[in-house]
């Protein structure tokens, strides 16, 4: 054997996956942990959804290879989606683009767009894929702040940015909650554009604990110029059916399908047609969903009180950033509540830099557990 690929070299395994592997050897030896890490949903789907799937499986024709661009009902429901929910027109036959995954998508957009030595600029702290994804393309990330107004953009006045080619946002934003604006959104495109760069939103939040979903493709001019990841994995509690899409340009499409058709091959029907059926949902739909998250945030919001972190209140998505005690790194401090109290909480530090003082509580626990966690912080206190 010659060795392994240099792209790999700045690549590790993601972080959770590691991460999980301890606490099922805690629970296979008999401690009771309670995981308020991860943001994988614990909510099922609709019922409706689950019936569209399973009438879609029962039928013997459909168990081939699907369209790489997804099923025409599909994209319309995709387009109808964004009509409804942020009054923005897409062509569901050239500006759309279904995905297995959203987190498949970041590493499309990188393939089909970055070369060895191009920049990314990505967001510190932000979500880790975006930074793996840009190692493994050999591009050159670089960072910028999240602040109290959202994107510290003033950081690069003055700078080279010539060999920047594409830039991440991601709002409302993980970890820190902060809110998505179209201010902001006017804010990133504007810098994007000046620079010719790339603009891309990663959107999966836009419904949870927000008053009114928005999209970069909102702002004019966006849809020609930058593109929006979204995902049914958080908003319709279905991360496990990897289903995600792609809006922008024709161009900018076909240049994702390129790389995509060569790495998967199609979507499962059944999975299309439950993704349909859920992009379809009705207002009551987001309102149960966020009453759910609502409760929970409120009984992190406790949690958060009673290990003495500092939080604002004011944040969106299915998380708690809070800020730590002096005295402790965020990892410190993660592993000492793991191993005195049982209870894992992400620390901060994974996200960048700038998350070295803050620990992350997933919203995606039951409301008892919740409970049982501040209870066990209280014990012995």
């Amino acid at each position: 054997m010659k060795g392994f690929a240099d792209r790999i070299a700045g690549a590790s395994e993601y972080y959770f996956s590691t991460k999980l592997k301890q606490i099922s050897e805690m629970i296979s030896q008999g401690k009771d942990v309670i995981n308020l890490g991860i943001g994988n949903p614990d909510l099922p789907p609709h019922p409706k959804v689950i019936e569209a799937l399973n009438k879609a499986a029962n039928q013997e024709s459909i168990h081939g290879y699907q369209s790489y661009r997804g099923i025409p009902e599909l994209r319309s429901a995709i387009s109808e989606y964004y009509q409804n929910h942020f009054t923005v027109e897409l062509n569901s036959d050239s500006e759309i683009l279904p995905l297995n995954g959203s987190k498949e998508g970041i590493m499309h957009i990188n393939m089909a767009f970055l070369n060895p030595g191009d920049e990314v600029l990505i967001p510190n702290p932000g979500y880790p894929t975006y930074s793996a994804a840009a190692k493994l393309t050999q591009a050159k990330v670089r960072n910028y702040s999240i602040g109290e107004d959202g994107i510290e953009l003033d950081e690069f006045e003055g700078k080279d940015l010539s060999k920047v080619k594409l830039m991440w946002i991601n709002f409302p934003h993980m970890p820190t909650g902060k809110t998505a604006s179209l201010t902001l959104f006017k804010k990133a495109f504007d810098f994007a554009k000046k620079h010719n760069i790339l603009l891309v939103n990663d959107n999966p939040y836009a419904h949870i604990l927000t008053e009114k979903p928005l999209s970069l493709m909102q702002i004019n001019g966006a849809q020609e110029h930058c593109l929006e990841l979204n995902s049914l994995s958080k908003t319709f509690n279905m991360a496990g059916w990897r289903v995600g899409m792609l809006a922008g340009s024709k161009d900018k499409i076909d240049a994702v399908l390129k790389v995509k058709s060569n790495m998967d091959s199609g979507m499962f029907y059944g999975l299309q047609m439950g993704a349909i059926k859920a992009l379809k949902s009705s207002k009551e739909w987001f309102q149960s969903l966020n009453d759910t998250y609502s409760k929970r945030k409120a009984l992190a919001m406790q949690l958060a009180e009673n290990l003495d972190l500092s939080i604002d209140r004011n944040q969106a998505g299915m998380f708690l950033w809070a800020k730590v005690p002096k005295d402790e790194s965020s990892e410190e401090f993660s592993d000492r509540i793991l191993k005195d109290k049982n209870i894992f909480i992400t620390p901060g530090h994974i996200f960048g830099s700038n998350g070295e003082s803050f620990v992350r509580i997933s919203l995606c626990v039951p409301e008892q557990k919740f409970e049982e966690a501040i209870q066990r912080i209280k014990d012995n206190s």
